[in-house]
């Protein structure tokens, strides 16, 4: 196992990620490619009285670290079995890497919208995907987990574990460090899914016709709209230069004939300024949402909706538009079906009421947070979901994720696990 410090050459390459603002500055970091190189770095952390971070594959931490760091973009090999449908995916994997490997066999995991994210800690925290609304979240169909606790100690968590397991699957990276998740896969090869982009200048009733739309749609459809101004530059396609955009993200489990009747409704809009929709194998399916794949800085919050308010969703284009004093990517996405259900293991995933998470974004190292305040002010939050706040939270605000009960038994199961507070988790408990 190699190990950094600041006087050594490949530092700074390993202490940042795919998130550049106010990046990791560790005493030590630990590259791992094990558990129990895992399993040292613990240790090591323990014996000198150092706070633990992990900086997984994917978007990366909230709260940077002086202590111990993790790495383990050099662990993160995927085992499939066909035969059981599962995947057992190591602690670095992302899920670009997940889908390679699954594909061959015509099965899919879970996956999110942008294939670099990390697939564990995605998963810890609930995991909403492309074929969420048709299958729940991705922590309802964990199988196994492989977990170095902070005591040092490599464990092998099932259901016959009831309160590791049931905290481990939503209540994020709390309770230990996951070197290997075995997660239930699906058969499905391909989808009819893309994007159908409007400007909002010309199509101004888009962001209405789609909330409309979404109160009518079948659970195979996984839908999901990001309004923004899209910068002026020569790397963006040509038709979305400048304008503000209403993209519209789709993901429907049928054929395209079927597929296209049931986006009729959002076709009937008019022209779009691009359209990516049609029949694409699961293999790309990252083409849905086409996020960014540069790493950068940004922030980020997020309430969960019992409804979208049309008065509210009329204040967008206002607030987070043109006119806005930095730039919002404002995401909203469709929850309910299979996500409104318990799974058949109960587990941490609080909020399942939601039908509608809203996430503004701002890139950048300015301070949006009264930017982000005012954006989101009109609207009646029911909760948070904590994988898409991309930035420090209180205690209280950490709180809004889980039902008061859940809070609770995930509280004091920490407190057993890690008394001393040695991890350093993105949002702790």
């Amino acid at each position: 196992m190699k190990t950094w410090t600041p006087e050594t050459d490949g530092y700074d390459d390993q202490r940042t990620g795919f998130q550049r603002r106010d990046p990791h500055r560790p005493a030590r970091i630990f590259g791992a490619t094990s558990a129990h190189d895992i399993q040292e770095a613990v240790r090591y952390a323990r014996d000198h009285d150092l706070r633990l971070a992990v900086q997984a594959s994917g978007h990366g931490h909230t709260t940077p670290t002086d202590g111990v760091l993790v790495t383990t973009r050099d662990f993160a090999g995927v085992t499939v079995d066909p035969a059981r449908r599962t995947a057992a995916i190591q602690a670095g994997a992302t899920w670009q890497q997940v889908v390679a490997a699954t594909t061959p066999y015509g099965l899919a995991p879970l996956s999110g919208s942008f294939p670099g994210v990390g697939a564990i800690s995605y998963t810890l925290g609930g995991g909403i995907g492309l074929m969420a609304r048709k299958y729940g979240f991705a922590a309802d169909h964990v199988r196994r987990i492989e977990l170095v606790t902070p005591d040092g100690e490599l464990r092998s968590v099932t259901p016959d574990d009831e309160d590791l397991f049931w905290a481990l699957r939503g209540g994020g990276g709390n309770f230990g460090i996951v070197t290997e998740l075995e997660i239930g896969l699906f058969e499905v090869t391909s989808i009819a899914g893309g994007s159908l982009y409007y400007d909002l200048a010309v199509t101004p009733d888009a962001l209405q016709v789609w909330r409309e739309w979404t109160e009518t749609v079948p659970e195979e459809i996984t839908a999901a709209v990001t309004a923004l101004v899209i910068p002026d530059l020569p790397m963006v396609p040509e038709p979305l230069r400048g304008k503000h955009i209403a993209q519209l993200q789709l993901c429907v489990l049928a054929d395209l004939a079927t597929a296209e009747q049931l986006i009729a409704p959002l076709r009937a809009l008019g022209e779009p300024v691009m359209d990516t929709f049609g029949e694409i194998p699961y293999a790309e399916s990252g083409r849905i949402f086409a996020e960014p794949e540069q790493p950068h800085g940004y922030r980020g919050r997020n309430i969960l909706l019992a409804e979208l308010d049309p008065v509210a969703l009329s204040t967008l284009p206002e607030l987070a538009g043109p006119k806005a004093p930095a730039m919002c990517v404002v995401g909203i996405r469709h929850l309910g079906g299979a996500l409104s259900r318990p799974p058949a293991i109960p587990n941490a995933v609080g909020r399942r009421e939601a039908q509608y998470a809203l996430t503004v974004l701002s890139p950048g190292d300015e301070d949006f947070s009264a930017l982000h305040s005012g954006i989101l002010e009109p609207w009646t939050s029911i909760g948070r979901q904590l994988n898409f706040s991309f930035g420090p939270l209180t205690p209280e605000e950490v709180a809004e994720a889980y039902e008061p009960a859940d809070l609770e038994r995930l509280e004091k199961l920490r407190q057993q696990l890690d008394p001393t507070g040695l991890l350093q988790p993105n949002h702790p408990i």
